[in-house]
């Protein structure tokens, strides 16, 4: 009896191959949708970089006493994942440790649908974290953005006075991510955008497709 031909093997192992590289892609496009409520959960249970409370009161910022004998270099950074426009208004300023100080974050959505997005706040260096206190900040709450809207948003802050002496520079960052990503339609190949507004030749498309049909 004649060996199997190899090229019967190399179809084998391609198949395999292949369905191997869709789980991991299915996997891992899972994974993207659910960072956020991982994050936020991780965030609760070790109460780290809490996403829904302040982390002190406007009345716990205004009674600190303002140090006017240190400068702190604080730097604004921003990302975006998705179909978002992100930034601050200005890449740093100097503050004065229990000082008050707002900045500003400008967010953009660049598609034609609402879109809603959740900001996740991080420090550099890590042990920054624990004295850089958020008193008003758009990572509070998830934010909703109508179609083309551009938003400006406040965050309010203090540097607590207790920040190690050694620390001279406080890097804030916000990644922002969407929520509501919608999941492709078969056949579609416009853009999300083209898809939520619609166009005459999609609509003709749609009609041809469905001849005998009564439209909606």
């Amino acid at each position: 009896m004649s060996p199997q031909p190899p090229a019967n093997a190399d179809r084998s192992f391609n198949r395999s191959m292949l369905i191997k590289l869709v789980v991991v892609a299915f996997l891992m496009f899972g994974f993207g949708f659910a960072l956020v409520p991982m994050y936020r959960a991780i965030c609760q249970i070790t109460g780290i970089n809490n996403l829904v409370q302040r982390d002190v009161s406007a009345r716990e910022a205004k009674n600190t006493q303002v140090d006017m004998s240190r400068t702190i270099s604080i730097e604004f950074d921003a990302n975006a994942h998705g179909p978002l426009g992100f930034k601050p208004e200005q890449n740093s300023m100097d503050v004065h440790p229990g000082e008050v100080t707002t900045v500003m974050y400008q967010v953009s959505n660049e598609q034609g649908r609402t879109i809603q997005a959740q900001a996740i706040p991080s420090y550099a260096p890590k042990q920054a974290t624990e004295y850089f206190k958020k008193i008003e900040c758009f990572c509070f709450t998830q934010q909703t953005l109508a179609a083309n809207e551009t938003k400006r948003m406040p965050v309010v802050f203090v540097v607590d006075p207790k920040l190690p002496k050694d620390v001279k520079t406080i890097t804030l960052s916000y990644t922002f991510f969407e929520l509501n990503t919608p999941a492709p339609s078969g056949g579609t190949t416009g853009t999300t955008s083209g898809a939520a507004t619609g166009t005459t030749g999609q609509t003709s498309a749609r009609t041809d497709k469905s001849a005998g049909s009564n439209p909606a």
